[in-house]
């Protein structure tokens, strides 16, 4: 059974156990990666398959940057008001906003 997520697409969160952050650009219901994926995560920090998973815009503390893929029990909101500088932000979002702490959708991709 799958839960109604916690974060939107658009927002910066933070992950728990990494030093990484990023911005959300999907998210599945649930766990939708391969098996093999799966089982490459370590036993002891492998996440619950049912839950929202999030596909982030992401950057690791020395500036690196990727696509990650993050259960919802590994994330939590990043509130350092700093704006991701990923490359592929402006293919997703239009502007940021600081107060929020999140990246505005583009209108055309608003339901």
């Amino acid at each position: 059974m799958s839960t109604r997520a916690k974060f939107n697409i658009g927002e910066v969160v933070r992950h728990k156990l990494f030093p990484f952050r990023g911005v959300i650009f999907d998210i599945d219901p649930e766990f939708a990666d391969t098996e093999e994926w799966w089982r490459s995560i370590p036993e002891e920090v492998r996440p619950a398959r049912h839950q929202p998973f999030y596909h982030l815009l992401a950057e690791n503390e020395n500036g690196e940057e990727y696509i990650a893929y993050v259960s919802e029990e590994h994330l939590e909101p990043d509130t350092s008001g700093v704006p991701i500088r990923h490359s592929q932000v402006e293919e997703f979002f239009v502007m940021y906003d600081v107060e929020r702490h999140t990246y505005e959708i583009p209108s055309e991709f608003i339901n």
